[in-house]
């Protein structure tokens, strides 16, 4: 069975097969018509800034997707932090891209909205550990993407072991409650051992500690279990049996410490998000972050021919003419006519990406984080999504 899963596969993807319907009738249109006109189509989310900012990835992908086409493209770096105006802009004949479109706008709308997700949690707790943990809440064929999306806005780790293998990093984790269930109530101590005797040393010695007892006393018993090789306890407790989350972790922390166990860090998963983490970031040495991430919306982009044949041309309520965006000194985001002057101090963001089906841009994944996080700082990102 050749695709067992029902996945698009990636010729679909190249072929330009993988797009709507209507984008297929056009091209058969003008193909028929003669006509091919030269365009200049933008990809944008808002057409002036907002306030609010969002992560701009999924670049790569779509450097992919034209190479080999005639045209020429320009767009944000990977990772850079956007607000209104084009984000991605396409120069060449309007048939020859026409039925990538729709590929091209879910290369850029959903990573970028898990990266802006995972980016909220990343600064939420900036000096604590955080790793995403939502591959489980997407269909399997896209973890990778999730995952870097998560490395990419300054997450630590990730815990999909395929993804893993695409991105070349090592999956996080260590325990589920069916380890221990399999051990069954009273033994939570054998399956501590068991764990510490057979995965490889360096995998981190965190015991989960709220399958069967209270969290206070399961975190002791592992204290006591694994003694100095115990690397920290995860706090998974279900949402229903919470209660004050808060005040259990605190419990936790006094009575590891109260018995020597300083060392043991607490960390802490399920459910959480921005808002969770900054309530508990003081009293928890690092999370894991899933839903948050992967229930994020989409980032609502569109394609629109702004120019044909040399002339401005737009839709209505789109704005007509080629743009150009730029980052103020100040870390404001101006959009203004290409041909317009630039604003004193301000930084063009739109670079080339592709030049006549030639891809002109490399693409490093820790450049891309460090950008990300710079630009969050220079912007005030943190402060406007708090």
């Amino acid at each position: 069975m050749s695709n067992p899963f029902g996945t698009i596969p990636p010729a679909a993807i190249l072929e330009g097969t993988a797009t709507d319907a209507y984008f297929e009738r056009t091209h058969t249109t003008l193909e028929h018509a003669g006509k091919n006109p030269h365009v200049v189509a933008e990809v944008t989310a808002d057409q002036f800034p907002t306030g609010e900012f969002d992560v701009f990835t999924g670049i790569k992908d779509v450097a992919t997707l034209f190479e080999g086409c005639a045209v020429d493209v320009d767009a944000l770096l990977d990772g850079q932090l956007f607000d209104g105006g084009p984000v991605l802009r396409i120069e060449g004949p309007y048939r020859e891209f026409a039925a990538l479109e729709t590929s091209l706008l879910g290369f850029l709308s959903q990573p970028s909205g898990f990266a802006t997700a995972a980016l909220e949690a990343r600064l939420a707790a900036p000096e604590s550990s955080v790793l995403s943990f939502g591959a489980r809440h997407v269909h399997p064929s896209i973890a990778s993407t999730v995952e870097r999306a998560a490395l990419l806005a300054g997450l630590d780790g990730f815990s999909h072991v395929a993804a893993g293998d695409i991105l070349d990093r090592e999956a996080s984790g260590t325990m589920p409650h069916a380890l221990m269930f399999c051990f069954g109530e009273g033994n939570q101590a054998a399956a501590w051992e068991a764990f510490d005797e057979a995965v490889p040393e360096d995998v981190p010695r965190i015991a989960l500690v709220d399958t069967f007892w209270d969290e206070t006393s399961e975190s002791l018993l592992a204290a006591e279990t694994l003694g100095d090789d115990l690397d920290g306890v995860r706090i998974d407790t279900t949402g229903s049996r919470r209660g004050d989350f808060r005040h259990i972790v605190r419990e936790v922390r006094w009575e590891l410490d109260a018995r020597g166990y300083e060392d043991v860090d607490i960390f802490c998963s399920g459910g959480l998000g921005p808002n969770s983490i900054r309530e508990l970031r003081d009293v928890a040495d690092g999370f894991g972050v899933g839903s948050h991430i992967t229930e994020a919306a989409s980032l609502d982009f569109s394609l629109d021919i702004v120019e044909l044949e040399g002339d401005p041309i737009s839709k209505r309520g789109k704005l007509s003419g080629v743009k150009a965006v730029y980052r103020t000194a100040d870390g404001g985001h101006h959009v203004a006519l290409a041909d317009s002057d630039a604003p004193d101090d301000a930084d063009p963001l739109l670079e080339p990406l592709v030049r006549d089906g030639e891809i002109v841009r490399e693409f490093d994944l820790d450049e891309a984080s460090e950008r990300c996080l710079a630009d969050a700082d220079a912007v005030g990102f943190e402060e406007s999504e708090a």
